[in-house]
């Protein structure tokens, strides 16, 4: 406690934001645990989204207005009481927001208002931590109102590092997909030209590439499930566009849609693009692979050139000293 009330401002400070960023990591990262097999889990994401278009199109043909109630988090129901009574529920119909928490992996009928709702907890934890921590230390040697200065640098870090923490979450997932979908855009030729339908080569590849890229079968899947449920195709291949949030995958949906209004045919078009995706997946690598002298120049004269002159001068200089 003694060495933690000696602490200077800057690391307090630091050690306020590791906290909040331990915090806001643990929050999100539970969010992406799932149990069971691959295979399973996506089986399961895409039965569910059938199950919720079914169920958008039957209150839509049956006209009624049901509350379904649905085991949320305490801080996400009171959120939303605060929204409504305040007139603001529009937040959480942004499409941008909800696009953003799809293309990271989250999904749900509360998932923005979960989202906003930790932002705020966070900002307020990581004020209310930092003048905790001010107010246990034996000399402020700044005038009090700094105090509320640190408090709301730590405010405004704690609010964007949830933000921060989504773009790393979708970043990842969009590496991931990438790096797959050349391969996936072959085997969507192949299964179109052996003569399956388009739907019925969407599930089929979303089964081979289960386990070679879960996140992209996942998003595949859904895609099927909405070309099967949607009566606008159109608008399935633009919703998988705006949850990839990828320019390949919008290049995809550009294709199908132009393939289908056009009359173009399918397996073509797939293979125009999937050698357009190969030759640009191979430049990045050429792009990364010409980028490398210049990254290992520091590292050699750090690590490697000491090392050599020690081994060539050494035994000289041993033999001139002695």
């Amino acid at each position: 406690m003694t060495a933690l009330l000696r602490m200077d401002i800057p690391t307090m400070i630091m050690w306020v934001l590791v906290l909040g960023a331990v915090i806001s990591a643990l929050v999100f990262g539970l969010s992406f645990l799932e149990g069971g097999k691959k295979a399973k889990r996506i089986k399961d994401v895409v039965s569910r989204h059938r199950g919720d278009l079914s169920r958008m199109q039957m209150e839509t043909l049956q006209k009624t207005s049901v509350i379904r109630q649905q085991t949320t988090k305490p801080h996400v129901v009171l959120f939303n009481k605060i929204l409504k009574a305040v007139n603001l529920q529009h937040i959480l119909t942004a499409k941008d927001v909800r696009n953003e928490l799809a293309q990271a992996g989250l999904r749900g009928r509360s998932v923005v208002a979960g989202y906003y709702s930790t932002r705020i907890l966070v900002a307020l934890g990581g004020g209310i931590g930092t003048l905790v921590y001010i107010g246990l230390m034996d000399e402020f040697p700044y005038p009090n109102f700094v105090k509320f200065i640190f408090a709301g640098v730590g405010a405004v870090a704690g609010y964007y590092l949830p933000k921060l923490l989504l773009a790393n979450s979708i970043q990842k997932r969009q590496d991931e997909m990438s790096d797959a979908f050349p391969d996936t855009l072959d085997l969507m030729v192949i299964c179109v030209e052996a003569g399956l339908g388009v739907e019925s080569a969407f599930v089929r590849v979303t089964e081979e590439i289960a386990d070679a890229s879960p996140i992209l079968a996942q998003e595949f899947g859904l895609l099927s499930a909405e070309l099967a449920y949607l009566g606008d195709r159109r608008q399935a291949y633009e919703n998988f566009a705006n949850r990839t949030g990828m320019p390949s995958a919008k290049a995809l949906s550009t294709t199908m849609i132009q393939s289908e209004q056009y009359g173009t045919p399918v397996g073509v078009a797939l293979q125009v693009l999937a050698q357009e995706k190969r030759d640009e997946r191979m430049h990045q690598a050429e792009k990364k692979a010409a980028a490398l002298p210049a990254k290992l120049t520091v590292p050699m004269i750090i690590f490697f050139l000491p090392v050599l002159f020690i081994v060539v001068i050494g035994p000289a200089a041993m033999q001139i000293g002695g």
